[in-house]
């Protein structure tokens, strides 16, 4: 009898000791669950629906080539650029016409609502010069405009009234240790310049976005000679990535860039699909991509963010102009 009631208890024992591990069990995925749900509220909140929901309006494109065999701008390529001041929006962008000229040419269109734009003049503004995905930054009440030439080497042209351009020569690009990046193409320069700190993003091949600074906006040294911006591992973007902005709000960068899946991008007869992305970093140097990516849905890249002291207005450049508001 005496053993009985001894097993009874070990029995009942072991009972207690049973719930008590599921009860710990339970409250500890409980606190697991909730501090992962905090990482990820953290994690969104690092990018704030001003900078990446948006919704098409309108529906069709805003800017459009010319319906001309003989237009010099019958096509739109690769990044064009908007600047939105003294209440009105221009945008710079690259027109071409295979058919009358291999070259790439410089435009501007201008317009007071965003949606309705008109050309300035027939012809290119620089018609001497190839000028194709190109950057625009107003420094010092002057004009900087970084920009691919042919072979997708970037190169600088200044202004001081955004219509009349100079050509200031190719940029020059060192590694950290003084020496001239490789042999190749450099493109999609994109430039940041906070106080007198002047920043270069630009890609190679798209194979990954670097980081160079400058004092000057013609001679740039790599922060660092490895991408601040790699490949995938998302699908979207593991084929190709390009800089278009850098825009700073709340004390944090964002990084506006397209990427494509297909890593054949480049072979003839090749279609790609190629999406606009963004991504965040408080160095410029470390970079955190949105888990949402792509921001807005099909094949709509060169992402430009234009903030018109009223809101933010998205853009996608290449290879029409799509416009997109806040979506609040």
């Amino acid at each position: 009898m005496g053993e009985q009631v001894i097993n009874l208890k070990k029995v009942k024992m072991g009972k207690i000791k049973y719930v008590v591990f599921l009860w710990v069990l339970v409250v500890g995925w409980g606190c697991k669950e909730k501090k992962e749900e905090a990482i990820k509220v953290e994690a969104s909140d690092n990018f704030p629906s001003e900078m990446v929901s948006f919704f098409a309006n309108p529906i069709a494109p805003v800017f459009v080539g010319i319906d001309g065999e003989d237009a010099w701008d019958k096509n739109l390529r690769e990044r064009g650029y908007i600047l939105f001041e003294d209440n009105m929006y221009k945008m710079w962008y690259t027109g071409y016409n295979d058919s009358i000229s291999p070259k790439r040419f410089l435009g501007l269109a201008t317009s007071k609502d965003g949606i309705n734009w008109e050309r300035y003049g027939e012809k290119p503004l620089v018609p001497e010069t190839w000028i194709e995905d190109m950057h625009v930054v107003k420094y010092d009440n002057k004009y900087y405009m970084f920009a691919e030439g042919q072979n997708d080497v970037a190169h600088l042209l200044t202004s001081s009234d955004g219509l009349n351009w100079t050509s200031e020569g190719n940029l020059s690009i060192l590694k950290v240790n003084g020496e001239p990046i490789d042999p190749g193409p450099f493109g999609t320069p994109t430039v940041w310049v906070e106080g007198d700190k002047k920043y270069l993003f630009y890609e190679r091949d798209d194979l990954g976005i670097w980081l160079a600074t400058s004092e000057d906006f013609k001679t740039w040294t790599n922060v660092q000679d490895e991408e601040v911006l790699k490949m995938g591992p998302a699908v979207y973007d593991s084929g190709a990535v390009a800089c278009n902005q850098i825009v700073k709000h709340q004390g944090n960068y964002y990084m506006y860039y397209h990427g494509s899946s297909n890593p054949d991008w480049m072979k003839p007869g090749v279609v790609a699909l190629w999406t606009s992305n963004v991504a965040m970093s408080n160095d410029l140097i470390h970079w955190t991509k949105y888990s949402d990516n792509p921001i807005v849905e099909g094949d709509f890249s060169s992402p430009i963010l234009v903030n018109n002291g009223k809101e933010n207005v998205l853009y996608t450049m290449h290879d029409k102009v799509q416009r997109y508001e806040y979506r609040k």
